[in-house]
């Protein structure tokens, strides 16, 4: 069995040894085949490649030539539609030169025949300059008066007739129409205030909160100030703590944020518990609460006003009326006062009721943010107003009643006449010495720089005014045109309350002694 094996291995041995050098060649025989056929086929890829490449330039340089002849062929075209429109271009402004030369020449012949006729009309204005001297010359002779002297007598018999005449006619329609209006406006208006029993006591918002004692001054004001610090940040206002004994001073224009910040004190010095977070709570509560205050005084006024359909936006602008007061008079109570009155005489007139109180109601709801923005309160109010869709003349209304713009329609009449009552009333308002000294002066100052007046002394709280005038340089028909004249020029330049009574004095003296 050994030797069979060892007989194959020997076998195999003398095979690999025999056919490993025949393989050899064979492989290197099919080796040098193949590259030589493959060296046939690259030299054939090549010549085509050459042929291709020699077609493609014969053809780019086909196309290239085409693309020249195109492109010359629209060049030339181009160049020759340039030429023909420089043509026309020139052929027109030929025309317009030759048409410049024509109208030129038409122009000198108008000017020589315009220095022709202006020529033959210097003579005749010569003519008629000579002819109205000699006339005047026969009239000054006729006459005895020089043309002055003659001008100045015309225009004094003029003058002396038309104001004897405008006198007269001012008396005779003032005369007629006082007698009429005041016996219907006064019964209106007294009819009115006797039906609106309003509260005429005046109202301030009080700033000034009560402290149990004097060390809770120095914990509101807490450990380096931080305890006010917040206060002031969060409600806006300032707070003076000075040495009036047990109270702080709330100190604000805005009169919303000053009550938010004296309920917010009331809150913390009742529950004594007074730090920066604690502070920011009582503050939002305050907030709160005045905003539920302010929500309710307007649906309050309305419902006492019989106002419907009020946008509730303008319904809480009126409930922050609440807080708001004019020369110490409560704006909310003062403009359902005036929303009664309106609608009050409107009814005696016959006009619309809803619309007078509406408007009356609705005439100083810029007050309500005034502080907060800029322009005056009427511009605000009737911002809003527009801005929530309230009715022209509701807007109209609200935009005259202090006279910013003529008032157009009976309501607007109305609520001017109604908020002068309601500010007019007595005690209804209060304003400083200062400013009441300042109005008399202005009063005086203003009636008494007229020419021919001598003196004038206000008197009655500033409601009327005397004049007294110069008997020989005021005429008595000429003082009915002075107190017309002063009474507008007061009407244009004051601010008041109701109305000023303007009366004029002339008195004449003759003074001789007998001897």
């Amino acid at each position: 069995m050994t030797e069979l094996i060892i007989t194959g291995v020997i076998t195999l041995a003398v095979g690999l040894a025999v056919g490993f050098p025949l393989g050899i060649r064979y492989r290197k025989i099919v080796s040098e085949k193949e590259i030589s056929s493959a060296e046939a086929e690259g030299t054939r890829i090549i010549n085509e490649a050459i042929k291709r490449a020699e077609s493609q330039k014969r053809e780019a340089l086909l196309e290239a030539k085409e693309e020249i002849l195109k492109n010359r062929s629209e060049y030339e075209k181009e160049v020759k539609e340039r030429r023909s429109e420089l043509q026309r271009q020139e052929n027109r402004l030929q025309q317009k030169e030759e048409n410049m030369d024509r109208k030129t020449e038409a122009l000198e012949k108008k000017e020589e025949s315009l220095a022709s006729k202006h020529q033959h009309a210097d003579q005749e204005n010569q003519t008629i300059a000579k002819l109205k001297e000699t006339q005047l010359s026969e009239l000054e002779r006729i006459s005895g008066f020089t043309v002055d002297e003659a001008k100045a007598y015309l225009i004094d018999q003029v003058e002396a007739e038309v104001t004897h005449e405008t006198a007269l006619k001012i008396k005779e329609i003032e005369s007629r129409m006082r007698e009429e209006a005041d016996m219907r406006g006064k019964e209106i208006v007294a009819q009115a205030i006797q039906r609106c029993a309003a509260d005429s006591v005046a109202e301030m918002t009080v700033s000034v909160v009560p402290l149990p004692n004097d060390e809770m001054k120095g914990r509101i004001i807490g450990r380096e100030g931080r305890n006010i610090r917040t206060i002031e940040t969060m409600t806006g206002v300032d707070l003076i703590i000075d040495d009036t004994p047990e109270a702080i001073t709330v100190s604000c224009f805005e009169p919303v944020r000053r009550e938010v910040a004296r309920l917010a004190l009331s809150k913390l010095i009742s529950d004594g518990r007074i730090h920066p977070t604690h502070i920011e709570e009582m503050v939002e509560k305050a907030r709160k609460e005045v905003d539920t205050i302010i929500k309710a005084e307007g649906e309050r006024v309305t419902f006492e006003t019989g106002v419907r359909n009020l946008h509730p936006e303008l319904s809480r602008m009126l409930g922050r009326l609440h807080y708001r007061t004019s020369y110490g008079q409560n704006v909310l109570q003062h403009s359902v006062e005036v929303s009664h009155i309106a609608g009050m005489m409107a009814a005696e007139l016959g006009a619309d009721v809803q619309a007078a109180k509406r408007a009356g109601l609705l005439h100083d709801l810029g007050k309500s943010v005034d502080h907060e923005m800029e322009g005056t309160h009427v511009a605000l109010g009737v911002e809003f107003a527009r801005k929530y869709k309230e009715k022209e003349d509701i807007i109209h209304a609200i935009e005259a009643h202090h006279f910013d713009v003529e008032p157009r329609t009976l309501v607007a009449c109305l609520v001017q006449a109604a908020d002068a009552i309601s500010a007019a009333r007595p005690g209804a308002r209060r304003e400083n010495l200062e400013n009441y000294i300042k109005r008399l002066e202005q009063l005086e100052t203003i009636t008494g720089t007229y020419p021919g007046v001598e003196k004038a002394y206000a008197i009655q709280a500033g409601r009327e005014v005397r004049v007294m005038v110069k008997p020989e340089q005021v005429s008595e028909d000429q003082m009915v045109i002075l107190a017309r004249e002063l009474s507008k020029k007061i009407e244009d330049e004051m601010e008041y309350p109701g109305q000023i009574k303007v009366h004029l004095l002339r008195e004449t003296k003759v003074v001789d002694y007998a001897k």
